[in-house]
């Protein structure tokens, strides 16, 4: 009996690890949001990473969390590097592309509480009277990671501070 649950387990661990293994090789999370503000108001929020406490969602998850900036001020060269407790971890952004008032792409380096090198990227395009703003984040998927997608989508544990933030993003330049 013993033997057969056994061989059982091995069954499973091998089918998930070979589920696992046909998972892509890259993920993509992403969200809109409408904001009836220019460009060129939503623009320096996003790329000035001091002005992220006015509405980046993971800035209010730690009050205690130690933040660290230096190159440059805002845009190209821009560094952030944080500390903080289990829920923010610790890491590190670089603004590594910014075209005002259109986009920023970021470095986004996680060292705690795991690591992961993906990129951070928002583009910001003319709509009407407003602007319509997508946050993205994207990478490689490594095999961890797979294995990790087969019980917790990226999307699912992202993609709602993704939608809180934009909405924090809409509320700070709409005023």
């Amino acid at each position: 009996m013993l033997k057969k649950i056994a061989i059982v387990l091995v069954i499973v661990v091998a089918a998930l690890l070979i589920y696992a293994a046909t998972k892509p090789d890259t993920f993509r999370v992403q969200r809109t949001a409408s904001i009836k503000a220019p460009a060129e108001k939503i623009y320096p929020l996003i790329s000035d990473f001091r002005g992220w406490g006015a509405w980046s969602p993971w800035e209010k998850l730690d009050p205690a969390m130690k933040r660290t900036h230096a190159g440059a001020a805002s845009g190209t060269g821009a560094v952030y590097a944080w500390e903080g407790n289990r829920e923010v971890g610790a890491g590190r952004m670089e603004i590594v592309d910014a075209v005002p008032p259109s986009r920023v792409k970021i470095k986004l380096d996680f060292l705690q509480p795991f690591e992961a090198h993906n990129f951070a990227e928002f583009t910001l395009v003319s709509a009407g009277d407003g602007t319509t703003v997508t946050w993205a984040m994207y990478g490689p998927n490594t095999f961890v990671s797979k294995l990790m997608s087969v019980f917790v989508s990226m999307d699912g544990m992202v993609g709602g501070y993704f939608e809180s933030g934009l909405a924090n993003l809409k509320a700070a330049s709409e005023k």
